[in-house]
């Protein structure tokens, strides 16, 4: 495995702020004023990053084109429950990391016109980074915000351009572990 970036302690602190727009509320509260969103935009992808917020947007209805999950909530591993139909990907990307492996998943996902669910062996927090880069403009990548609610960032080219700089802060290792 390839590991391309690894987090830094300083990046740690700022990426603890939301990447995009926090909505907060309980499940039902997130998911109505979220479906609100889409119907007002032109979303052409929605891809979401975390077991909890994937589950949700499947419940209601909102499939994802591509969801990254890890089977594990607040850390805590959870027992997997099929989300939908979806083809399904294995990457290993472990905590703190971006691995090429789990970029190339990415890439290839939104390339394609298929429904992909990413399964982490490791960590999927990161690779919402890399979702914005490589998603459509217009999309949406959707995560959980832990005890607030979710966070909805908007792919547009100034958050490209945010995201790279982001990544370009990160150690960058190009190393196999």
């Amino acid at each position: 495995m390839v590991i391309a970036y690894a987090i830094t302690q300083e990046l740690r602190m700022k990426l603890k702020k939301p990447l995009g727009r926090l909505i907060r509320g309980s499940f039902a509260a997130t998911m109505n004023k979220f479906r609100n969103i889409l119907r007002k935009e032109n979303v052409p992808i929605i891809i979401s990053v975390g077991d909890t917020v994937s589950r949700n947007l499947f419940k209601s209805h909102m499939k994802p084109r591509l969801s990254i999950i890890d089977n594990k909530c607040m850390r805590r591993r959870i027992r997997a429950k099929p989300s939908a139909p979806v083809n399904t990907v294995y990457v290993e990307n472990p905590q703190g990391t971006i691995t090429e492996e789990a970029i190339t998943a990415i890439r290839e996902a939104l390339d394609g016109g298929q429904y992909i669910q990413i399964v982490v062996n490791g960590e999927e927090d990161l690779l919402a980074l890399i979702a914005v880069v490589y998603a459509p403009e217009n999309s949406v990548v959707v995560y959980g915000q832990p005890y607030e609610g979710i966070v909805v960032v908007r792919v547009t080219p100034e958050k490209k351009k945010e995201v790279r700089e982001i990544l370009k802060a990160m150690e960058i290792v190009r190393k196999t572990k």
